[in-house]
């Protein structure tokens, strides 16, 4: 009895012992299915496994046989003439459009206003020349201003030069000094000289 079951048990290890190796050989021959030919119908790829299209139902696969479709640069490309057709056709419409758009009328303009804000406390007032024009004037009325703070020293060089300049007639000794002076103001302030002697304003 004792040999029997000690065969027994024996014989029971065994058999589980190779039916072990069996388990591992089915895991190692079972693979991931990859994906066939794609659908005939909607050109959608699915597993190898599948009878039929998941999308659209159909159990026909593209052909691997089947060539496939040559591409012609020529035939998707459009032709030259018809693009500078349509080129010159939207030319023609985009200016007939800026032709019949209506100008802005200049009522509908907003008035540009003085931006001398400090002179105008109660309203803007709308500006009556433009900001280049005033800068000119700036210029000109800054030299102007400059000239005349000519140096109380520098003036009394000036009489000096024009009384002793010509000692000859005493009575034009003013008239000398001041023409004198009035030509270096005129002069640094870069007025015009004006020929002949200008007339006071009539009344």
């Amino acid at each position: 009895m004792g040999s029997l079951n000690s065969s027994t048990g024996s014989a029971g290890g065994h058999g589980a012992a190779a039916a072990a190796p069996a388990r591992h050989t089915d895991s190692l021959s079972a693979k991931p299915t990859g994906y066939g030919l794609p659908c005939s119908n909607c050109k959608t790829y699915y597993g190898a496994d599948l009878a039929a299209c998941p999308v659209c139902k159909n159990r026909q696969r593209v052909s691997a046989m089947e060539p496939l479709a040559s591409f012609s640069p020529a035939e998707q490309l459009p032709d030259p003439e018809q693009l500078e057709e349509e080129r010159e056709r939207f030319l023609r419409d985009f200016n007939s459009q800026v032709v019949a758009a209506p100008l802005p009328s200049e009522s509908a303009t907003p008035a540009m206003h003085c931006n001398r804000q400090e002179n105008h406390l109660s309203a803007p007032v709308p500006a009556t020349i433009c900001q280049e024009c005033f800068d000119r004037l700036q210029e000109r009325v800054d030299v102007l201003e400059a000239a005349t703070h000519m140096d109380l020293r520098e003036a009394a060089q000036i009489v000096y030069d024009a009384v002793w300049a010509d000692p000859s007639d005493p009575s034009k000794t003013y008239q000398n000094a001041a023409q004198a002076l009035l030509t270096e103001l005129r002069r640094r302030s870069g007025i015009t000289p004006i020929f002949g002697q200008l007339q006071p304003p009539m009344n």
